[in-house]
């Protein structure tokens, strides 16, 4: 957390480059940059949209990175190695493999990314908070730039609360001198309610409902906030009732406003045309050639020939029993929808060679990895279809199944091309839905998230939901009490003597 105005302004560059920011070269050009300090760095609007520029810089690069390897860090795999649905041909990849036979410790260089990464988007997000209010700039616009600022410091702290438990709570600039420099671990319950406060601060603060340029709006405040009810509501709060009330309550008024809707095709989910439009309700921002998504690297084959790409690493791919386990029919799991396991050569694209292993379709840049390799393709944090499983899981919860957590769970059932859901009882429902969760949000940092708030895990093989401890994945490692958490990182521990380690680690 030291050295917080070097950080913001290392990541100003980066940001003008993702939002293409007219006034960027004003600000560069600035006589003797060095010299800026807390103190008189904000005192126009230019330097409080780019202090702001610097969290979503943060967000990025927790989803920019390929293979774990050359290819630079890629926090995301982590979470998909933890869920057991996921293998990888990279034996390089040591901490997933770890994370992956569940033998995960705190020298994991990916969860320390995860740890590093949001803190320091934590701390730029405190800064832009505590000195944009005394910039004089216009009110609408000073408004909108803290809501933005205090959404992505809530989204920080959403993903550590929930992979690392009891953490620092920090919410002011920290220096060497601060008393928060070696911060205690908070309450999980101060942790949330920190996470609330910011959410309906931003929601009130005057943003767009969308917004095609990737900056945080009013429905990703709604929808990020439902979620976060949605977790309350189970493990390891247990709120329950009033919490699913409130993020059903929460993801109706984002139905409700008729401003997303489903794409009609899977091949829309993985286009960069439709970069921050239609079913895209929030995403890390990425630019082909300037600022590229480097995970194309990681969902392709080990060295099969088949990319432009140099690095070709196979460091993700989808275990066969997950596949398996999709319904008779379901469009998602037919050959280049969700999935791939065949291709093309590069050098000869008239010939298809089978590839052995399903790996994710739904994040193949076509363009990148057959013409340009250098993808645009942004990661997508919140989806409509998101909105609509939570909807459809909270209201189920609060009074049983109704006409409109049908319609919400069958539209996501329809695109896929399977019958509609009726007549279940209110468990029944529960089930379907949560399988729903599994099938449609594979592969997006989403299920492992879903297996610790709900304490259950999908089995693969059966078709049926086994409680989180004790479930043992497809390919043998069986999870246990210590899993519903990832360990803090061992250079935390050690530099920081006020923290504990999670049990079991």
């Amino acid at each position: 957390m030291q050295n917080i105005i070097q950080k913001l302004i290392s990541c100003i560059f980066l940001s003008c480059i993702v939002f293409s920011m007219p006034g960027c070269s004003k600000l560069l050009d600035q006589s003797d940059p060095s010299n800026f300090t807390a103190e008189n760095y904000f005192t126009t609007s230019l330097q409080a949209e780019s202090s702001v520029n610097a969290v979503y810089a943060s967000i990025s690069s927790l989803y920019s990175g390929g293979d774990g390897f050359g290819g630079g860090l890629s926090p995301w795999l982590m979470l998909e190695f933890a869920t057991g649905l996921a293998n990888t041909e990279f034996g390089e990849a040591v901490d997933n493999l770890n994370v992956r036979a569940l033998t995960n410790s705190s020298d994991n260089s990916e969860g320390l990314a995860w740890w590093v990464r949001s803190y320091k988007g934590i701390a730029n997000a405190n800064l832009a908070i505590a000195k944009i209010p005394g910039i004089t700039m216009d009110d609408a616009a000073k408004s909108k730039l803290l809501g933005q600022a205090k959404f992505l410091r809530a989204f920080h702290y959403y993903n550590l609360v929930r992979m690392f438990g009891k953490v620092p709570l920090i919410l002011d600039p920290v220096s060497l001198t601060s008393p928060d420099f070696f911060a205690p671990q908070a309450s999980l319950d101060s942790v949330y309610q920190a996470i609330v406060a910011d959410l309906t601060s931003a929601e009130a603060s005057g943003l767009p409902y969308t917004e095609v340029s990737g900056r945080v709006s009013l429905g990703a405040v709604k929808s990020l906030l439902s979620s976060v009810y949605l977790t309350m509501a189970g493990y390891p709060l247990q709120k329950g009732k009033t919490y699913y009330q409130m993020a059903a309550d929460k993801a109706h008024e984002v139905i409700q406003s008729n401003n997303y809707s489903l794409f009609n095709s899977y091949d829309q989910l993985h286009l960069p045309a439709n970069n921050n439009n239609g079913e895209f309700i929030f995403q890390a921002q990425f630019t082909s050639l300037l600022s590229p998504s480097l995970w194309q690297s990681a969902i392709v084959p080990y060295n099969k020939g088949i990319s432009v790409y140099d690095a070709q690493t196979g460091a993700i791919f989808a275990e066969t029993p997950f596949v398996n386990s999709f319904e008779s029919g379901d469009k998602r799991a037919a050959e280049r929808q969700f999935f791939f396991s065949s291709y093309t050569l590069q050098s000869d694209r008239t010939v298809t060679i089978d590839l052995g292993n399903h790996y994710i379709y739904k994040l193949f840049d076509s363009l990148a990895q057959n013409s340009t390799a250098s993808s645009g393709l942004n990661w997508t944090l919140m989806r409509y279809a998101e909105v609509l499983l939570i909807y459809a899981e909270a209201s189920n919860e609060v009074s049983g199944p109704s006409a409109a957590a049908y319609d919400a769970v069958n539209a996501i059932r329809r695109r896929a091309d399977l019958p509609d859901l009726s007549g279940l009882d209110k468990d029944h429902l529960r089930e379907a839905i949560w399988k729903e969760w599994w099938h449609e949000l594979c592969y997006e940092n989403k299920t492992w998230f879903n297996m610790v708030r709900l304490k259950k895990a999908y089995n693969v093989i059966s078709g049926n939901f086994d409680d989180f401890t004790g479930h043992a994945f497809s390919y043998g490692p069986v999870l246990s009490e210590k899993d519903l958490l990832f360990p803090i990182p061992t250079s935390e521990i050690h530099n920081n003597k006020n923290l504990i380690q999670n049990a079991g680690y």
